[in-house]
């Protein structure tokens, strides 16, 4: 196993692994909508936090030689079911849409820092199927 954390996520000193590799997978701790390398959420709404948390993600990827098409399957946390629609607009604009992820989401009542979504992902590192 591989435990993966970069100097701005060594820097928060958060309680878990930014992403842990394990074997050909690649399994990436949730994300938010934060400003990298702070705990402030980007305002401006579901549609800013969607992409701030795909921003996230894509950095978190290409640190570690991976990209959008190596994700295999995204778990989404929402606190509001009603703004689904805004973060979709958001989501598949960072994915092939004839290579969309394995997807479960789920409504929440509460997550960190009061965002309004998470999003975690599995990623492979094998080669190309």
């Amino acid at each position: 196993m591989k435990f993966i954390n970069s100097p701005a996520a060594q820097a928060l000193k958060l309680p878990f692994s930014q992403a842990v590799q394990v074997g050909d997978v690649f399994y990436l701790s949730g994300q938010l909508g934060n400003k990298p390398g702070t705990l402030e959420l980007v305002p401006g709404g579901m549609e800013a936090e969607a992409r701030q948390t795909m921003e996230n993600i894509g950095a978190v990827l290409k640190e570690n030689g991976l990209t959008f098409a190596d994700v295999f399957k995204v778990t989404v946390m929402m606190a509001d079911m009603s703004k689904w629609g805004d973060f979709n607009k958001v989501y598949v604009s960072y994915f092939d849409p004839t290579r969309l992820p394995a997807r479960s989401a789920f409504g929440c009542n509460g997550l960190a820092l009061g965002a309004q979504l998470e999003l975690e992902c599995m990623a492979y590192v094998g080669k190309a199927l």
